[in-house]
């Protein structure tokens, strides 16, 4: 297989998964929305989570995205150096969501900022957008997909706290942001909060912390525990699905960190929402690829 092969057998892949995502939820989110479901014992509550596995089963028999807002496309790319197509990865994924756009259909949401233009092809400058983290001396390509809806992860917040706050600082914001803007979200969430150096910083992790299955932990035992204590505090809330009230709020509260300045904490949320469309695929340097959200699909 020569060079240009492998790039539309690539972008092939990716548009194909990019499609199949928006029309079925990861093994993990449909098995926590049926565990919800089955702990709820709100009447009204219990319907809606009804309706929300209703909704699945027809975007699969219908062969229709499950969530009328497909959202921004988001890459997270973690790539190898030695990876064949490292180097045309940029454009072909920006294929890949053109062609998905057609034959799924997604939703068009790019529009060009200023210009009011929207480009009906959920590609325009910036977008889709491609996260990157490089790998040395590795041959393979992990990509997670994801689908950042206009009502859930795109309006997500962040700032920078004074040392003074302390992590007390950390869960009052995460709280006041869940009790703002957590009922617009489509509850019940799965939350991701970075806690970093900077905002830039820590909105990145928040929305990384997304990519994690749901009921992972935080490496480190007290983020661990920050992570259990926002998950409770949020649930006591009382949002419940859709919003409408009920025992849970959130799916799970996950919390990606690294090291800060002395002086600041930067502090971000992001969320997704019930019907949570992410993919998570690896390829070898012979694109054979593992998918490892999704059980039995075939590309």
């Amino acid at each position: 297989m020569n060079r240009e092969e492998q790039v539309e057998k690539l972008t092939t892949y990716i548009a194909h998964f990019t499609d199949y995502i928006g029309k079925h939820l990861p093994d993990d989110v449909k098995a926590k929305i049926s565990e919800l479901a089955e702990a709820e014992t709100n009447p009204l509550a219990k319907s809606i989570y009804e309706t929300m596995n209703l909704n699945q089963r027809l975007a699969s028999e219908l062969n229709r995205p499950s969530c009328q807002d497909t959202g921004v496309i988001q890459f997270w790319v973690k790539c190898g150096t030695k990876f064949p197509l490292i180097d045309d990865l940029e454009v072909l994924l920006k294929e890949a969501v053109v062609r998905a756009t057609v034959d799924a259909p997604l939703r068009h949401n790019s529009v060009e900022t200023f210009d009011e233009y929207n480009t009906g092809k959920n590609v325009g400058k910036g977008t889709p957008t491609v996260f990157w983290d490089i790998v040395p001396n590795s041959d393979q390509c992990e990509i997670y997909v994801y689908m950042a809806g206009g009502g859930c992860t795109l309006p997500g917040k962040a700032m920078v706290l004074m040392p003074g706050a302390g992590y007390e600082g950390v869960a009052k914001f995460v709280l006041d942001v869940m009790t703002s803007y957590g009922l617009n979200a489509c509850p019940p969430l799965l939350v991701g909060v970075g806690v970093a150096t900077s905002v830039e910083t820590a909105a990145l992790l928040s929305k990384k912390a997304l990519m994690r299955p749901i009921g992972s932990h935080n490496e480190n035992e007290r983020a661990a525990k920050m992570e259990a204590l926002l998950e409770k505090g949020i649930n006591d809330i009382g949002l419940g699905p859709q919003g409408m009230g009920g025992k849970a709020s959130v799916m799970g509260v996950n919390i990606e960190n690294t090291a800060r300045h002395p002086s600041a904490i930067g502090v971000a949320v992001n969320v997704g929402c019930w019907s949570h469309r992410r993919g998570h695929i690896i390829f070898d340097k012979d694109l054979n690829y593992t998918i490892t959200t999704h059980s039995e699909v075939t590309l």
